[in-house]
This record gives structure tokens, C-alpha cells and sequence, in this order.
């Protein structure tokens, strides 16, 4: 068996920067959000935070970033970068993506804890980000 192939871009280094700021927006409104007890989109918005931080550290890492139709082949990606604990920020990742269609497609709307754990999870995710992006 082999090794799934994650289909990637590749990306001038200088756009990580622009992936961040877009990060930096959706973690200031998710935050914004949760305060203001706005479940849905603090949880829609911890989705948008954690890809694209994913997609800042990875193109600013090793110059690609995912373009998959499945979001979680981004953690793939992360799992491979030369950081430490990237393995385990992968896994976070993984966590609040998988959250992806509940969040954003199901009927049911998200109720304070899920809101509280995504927003949690995102958070260390995207610290993680910036404490690597250097």
C-alpha cells in the first residue's frame, strides 16, 4: 500500500504572510464571537483561524500549502514540517477540522462547549504559528 499524496501548490514564501493576516483576522473575530456568546461563528471561525494558519506555516515552511478538496489532508502537511511538536499541532488541526461539517453544514447549531473546546484548540494551534513564524 502506499502513502496517500496530499495535492499541494507551491507558493512564493513572501504569501505566508498573507495567509497569517488572514489567521490573525478570523482568531480576533472568533474571539470577538465567543465573548459575545455567537457559538456558531466562533466555531465556523476556528475552522477559517486553524486552515488558515495551516496554510501560513506551510507555505512559509517548505513553500506549499494544500489544496485538496479534503481539508484534512492540511494536517499532513503540518505533521511533515520542521518544527518541534508539529506531529502533535497536526493533531490539534485535525481535531477542529474534523468539526468542519457540523459547524458549518448540519442543521444543529453549536452549543457553548463546542464552541469553548474548537476555540480552545485553535487557539494553541495558531500560538504554535506564530511562536514558528520567524
Amino acid at each position: 500500500m502506499t502513502a496517500k499524496e496530499t495535492k499541494v501548490r507551491q507558493e512564493n514564501r513572501s504569501a505566508a504572510r498573507d495567509y497569517l493576516k488572514k489567521a490573525q483576522d478570523n482568531y480576533d473575530q472568533m474571539i470577538h464571537a465567543f465573548n459575545s456568546e455567537n457559538w456558531n461563528a466562533a466555531a465556523t471561525l476556528a475552522v477559517q483561524c486553524a486552515i488558515s494558519s495551516a496554510d501560513a506555516i506551510c507555505v512559509h515552511n517548505r513553500g506549499v500549502r494544500s489544496i485538496s478538496q479534503d481539508h484534512l489532508d492540511v494536517c499532513d502537511l503540518v505533521s511533515q514540517l520542521d518544527f518541534e511538536n508539529a506531529l502533535e499541532k497536526s493533531k490539534q488541526l485535525r481535531k477542529v477540522i474534523a468539526r468542519k461539517n457540523m459547524v458549518q453544514y448540519e442543521s444543529r447549531s453549536a452549543r457553548h462547549a463546542d464552541a469553548e473546546e474548537m476555540v480552545k484548540v485553535t487557539t494553541r494551534f495558531y500560538q504554535w504559528v506564530l511562536e514558528n513564524f520567524n
